[in-house]
């Protein structure tokens, strides 16, 4: 009770300082316009003569008017800011592969830290809880992956033959639709995609090499944010101390404390997200499987990484399901499968994201859909993963360093009482 105490002693002390600095501050500029006033009522009101007008001289900015001059000076700056954010996503451009892994591997890190330092408070070394953490985590999302590809491979010759079944059920619904539509109709569309489809495979030959590029660039940019999240998980304390250091030493406080309340961020949003996308996951599997919709384990899984992209992935994910289940069992199992995904991601969106992620990483749904949309235009599919975990820190970040500023001008002494505490 005694620290409590104090600390809201100190607490009310600080407000009492930036109060009584605020009154002095005040009295400063009502001490500033009065002797202006005073000066003005002392100027003569005649009309000078063309000597004294010559004589006197004068100021070219005092002739602007005072909104002009503040749009001015926050013009300009305004001008200097988008130019450095204009360089700064230039750069970003320039070595986006390298960027978008070091984020992917902040994330994981994220993820497998409080495993590694569980782990080194039960007696192993930093080094030795490192690799059993990346290599269980590296394991499990291989075994994911191949899982998925069974799944698939397993399952693709019964989807194509209820694809078709589909289809042909579509054909026989749509003659038999007050839509009026012809057998002749139908066979020019399809003639029309298989044409499309006949056209486009020479370019679909050509852009092999780059395909092949970018596999290449996958694969190095997935091995470098391997290597980042061991060096990371094994070195992060002294990589952030170094960091520091390239800091200016007048900003150094308040970035140190920054720092840590912006990975408690990271690391709530990651582990909030990673609970959340397995809940969606397995509901939402579970409902498509009773329903007897196919590739029920696939979608599942798509499902789970489709979620890391918030309110984008949901609605991309959910029409996945909804579509599988139209063509292959029909219009009431695709209207289930609807209801079973808009009933569990009503309860994700109000319930389940509120309770995990909490207060620390919550963002309005319109800074979401912007941050989705930039990061997706920028990076792609890699920027809109990251865009909603920088835009949480990023917010936790300026809004520490408000406080901090706050704090550190109502503890400063003040200059016009010479420095006396």
């Amino acid at each position: 009770m005694s620290g409590v105490q104090g600390w809201l002693d100190r607490l009310r002390g600080r407000a009492a300082a930036l109060r009584e600095h605020g009154a002095r501050a005040r009295a400063r500029r009502e001490a500033e316009y009065a002797a202006e006033d005073a000066r003005e009522s002392e100027t003569p009101t005649e009309v000078a003569g063309p000597q004294d007008a010559a004589a006197a001289p004068r100021n070219p900015a005092a002739s602007v008017p005072w909104g002009v001059r503040v749009a001015a000076e926050a013009g300009w700056r305004f001008l200097v800011l988008a130019a450095t954010l204009w360089v700064l996503m230039r750069v970003i451009g320039a070595v986006r592969l390298v960027v978008l892994a070091f984020v992917v591997a902040l994330l994981v890190t994220a993820l497998l830290q409080p495993t590694v330092a569980r782990l080194h408070r039960r007696g192993l070394s930093r080094g030795l809880a490192t690799a059993l953490t990346a290599i269980c985590g590296f394991v499990v999302l291989g075994l994911v992956g191949w899982f998925v590809v069974w799944q698939v491979s397993d399952n693709l010759g019964d989807l194509s033959e209820r694809v078709q079944e589909g289809i042909e059920e579509l054909k026989r619904w749509l003659l038999n639709s007050p839509f009026h539509v012809t057998e002749e109709q139908i066979n020019d569309i399809a003639k029309n995609l298989s044409d499309s489809i006949g056209t486009s495979t020479s370019e679909i030959t050509s852009s092999g090499l780059k395909g092949v590029t970018v596999l290449v660039e996958a694969i190095t940019g997935l091995l470098l944010a391997m290597f980042s999240t061991l060096f990371l998980l094994y070195d992060g304390r002294r990589i952030w101390q170094w960091t520091l250091r390239l800091v200016p030493a007048a900003a150094r406080p308040g970035v140190a404390g920054a720092g840590p309340r912006a990975w408690r961020t990271l690391t709530a949003y990651v582990r909030g997200t990673l609970i959340v996308a397995m809940i969606d996951a397995v509901f939402i599997g579970v409902g498509i499987y009773f329903l007897g919709v196919p590739l029920a384990v696939p979608i599942a899984v798509v499902i789970f990484l489709s979620s890391f992209v918030p309110l984008v992935g949901a609605v991309v994910s959910g029409a996945l399901a909804v579509v599988v289940a139209l063509v292959t069992q029909g219009v009431f199992t695709a209207l289930m499968a609807l209801l079973v995904v808009l009933l569990v991601q009503q309860i994700e969106g109000h319930i389940l994201q509120p309770f995990i992620l909490g207060r620390a990483v919550r963002i309005h749904p319109l800074g979401v859909v912007l941050a989705v949309a930039t990061g997706g235009i920028i990076a792609g599919i890699g920027g809109a993963v990251v865009a909603v975990p920088l835009v949480a820190v990023a917010n936790t970040v300026i809004g520490y360093l408000r406080t901090h500023a706050a704090v550190t001008r109502a503890a400063a002494p003040d200059p016009g009482d010479g420095g006396a505490p």
